[in-house]
């Protein structure tokens, strides 16, 4: 950090006033793990992986944590500080990341299949057709949200907890019909290992889908990195001196990213307990998004295994996001199954607005970091160039495949991605920040080895993929 501003840590909010970041990381992740690919494994296996979901997504918390405490403690979303711990390593990390996203359009097609499912509409079109037809019309829709947002975050944060508190309490209501109730003593069983035989023969070409739905159980990939600016915009610790993206018809932050690289803690008593109280509620607000997201995708593959798995049916290809109403018409019949379809198409929809926000962010973030020439244009001025290049991407690639292809491309990407940036997050966390924060800011040996835990069982399942996928 070159010849930082000190500045005092700002006071340390009430959590249910701090919460946000979390919420949208919740919703975020029911996007694709929760709705689709944990049903499936679920629908097609039963129980024999379910005994993976929480610790899959325990794996997350570490990373989370460690990717939400760099930005409280600098201020800056975490692509500036690969860039300052090696340039050319993070134009790698970043093309990589650029190569993923192409396909995250797909969250929006997939999204279309439940909107095509509750209107039929076009009549006369094919199945396809017509998800098509409503994933570029939720896409405009979400696209004027965000041109027309006066601060862009406020905007993501209130959906996404709609989206959150309807999906829990729908979920809920569903989970308590007898049919579902009567499965629960097997189905807990299963949480703890004890599943019983497989009940079909394991097919090769689902080593995807089992990683895609590690990596998804939770965000993953590069998608985790997402939280760092979600964390920045709500103005944790040292982040709230940090710009934020104004809405495109309200104005223009002036002066490109602002100080967010330039701020450091003082040394003092009261930043030592402000930090404390920060390093709380950051903990609090992973938390709440991992658990809530542990709380969902169980319910979901709790109705995948009393409704789907029975019947032998499986969400993919065209219907990847419709074959679940039927969790929601054992309880409330053909109203139910519309629900359903209401509740699939936000899952999903918003899951693409959440991405081409972020991305806009990261993207903009990584440019003006990595090129001087960029700073002549400010932070909102690149974070809408990136939105609109992200949604011609889209529109390009969502005819080309079924969303399940696209979205398993995408968590094929993503994990690979883990093991791309979470050595250099140790490296910027453990031996990077200590040499420019004043003493009581390092972290613990635990947390150390916890993340270092991670980042080899990350290591370790991406050998065990390509050996079981290729060999």
């Amino acid at each position: 950090m070159d010849s930082p501003s000190i500045k005092q840590l700002p006071k340390v909010p009430g959590v249910f006033a701090a919460l946000g970041p979390g919420i949208v990381w919740m919703a975020f992740a029911q996007g694709s793990g929760e709705l689709i690919w944990w049903p499936y494994l679920i629908a097609k296996y039963g129980l024999t992986f379910l005994a993976i979901l929480i610790p899959a997504a325990l794996l997350q918390f570490p990373l989370t944590y460690e990717i939400g405490r760099y930005t409280l403690y600098t201020g800056e979303g975490i692509w500036r500080g690969f860039v300052k711990l090696n340039k050319k390593y993070a134009f790698v990390m970043w093309m990589v990341m650029l190569v993923q996203f192409l396909w995250f359009g797909a969250f929006a097609s997939a999204g279309g299949t439940a909107v095509a499912a509750l209107t039929d509409f076009p009549a006369e079109w094919t199945q396809r057709g017509q998800a098509l037809f409503w994933g570029y019309a939720s896409m405009a829709v979400f696209l004027g949200v965000l041109v027309s947002s006066k601060l862009v975050y406020r905007s993501i944060e209130r959906i996404m907890w709609v989206i959150a508190v309807l999906t829990v309490a729908g979920l809920i209501a569903a989970c308590t019909h007898p049919d579902v109730v009567s499965v629960l003593p097997t189905f807990t069983k299963g949480i703890f290992g004890i599943s019983g035989d497989m009940p079909r023969t394991w097919e090769v070409g689902d080593a995807t889908v089992l990683i895609t739905a590690i990596t998804f159980m939770g965000l993953g990939g590069f998608f985790s990195l997402f939280y760092s600016y979600w964390v920045k915009e709500k103005g944790f610790g040292m982040a709230h001196y940090a710009a934020h993206v104004i809405g495109l018809l309200r104005g223009i932050v002036p002066g490109g990213v602002g100080s967010a690289d330039e701020v450091s803690m003082e040394p003092s008593a009261e930043d030592r307990r402000r930090l404390h109280g920060w390093l709380k509620i950051l903990k609090i607000d992973v938390g709440v998004g991992i658990g809530g997201n542990i709380l969902t995708t169980l319910m979901m593959c709790l109705l995948a295994y009393a409704v789907l798995f029975p019947k032998g049916i499986i969400p993919q290809e065209w219907n990847i996001a419709v074959v679940q109403a039927k969790f929601f018409e054992l309880r409330w019949g053909s109203v139910g199954t519309m629900l359903f379809y209401v509740v699939a198409a936000a899952f999903l929809v918003d899951t693409w607005l959440t991405s081409i926000d972020a991305l806009s962010r990261v993207n903009s973030d990584v440019v003006m970091s990595m090129f001087k020439g960029a700073k002549k244009k400010s932070l909102s001025w690149w974070y809408y160039f990136f939105l609109f290049i992200f949604a011609g991407v889209t529109a390009i690639t969502m005819p080309m495949a079924q969303p399940g292809v696209l979205i398993l491309i995408t968590g094929v990407l993503s994990f690979i991605g883990v093991i791309l940036y979470a050595v250099p997050l140790w490296i910027l966390n453990y031996r990077f920040l200590p040499k420019h924060l004043p003493d009581f800011s390092r972290p613990s040996r635990t947390a150390q080895v916890l993340l270092s835990a991670v980042i080899v069982i990350y290591a370790v399942l991406l050998i065990a993929f390509v050996w079981v996928r290729f060999f």
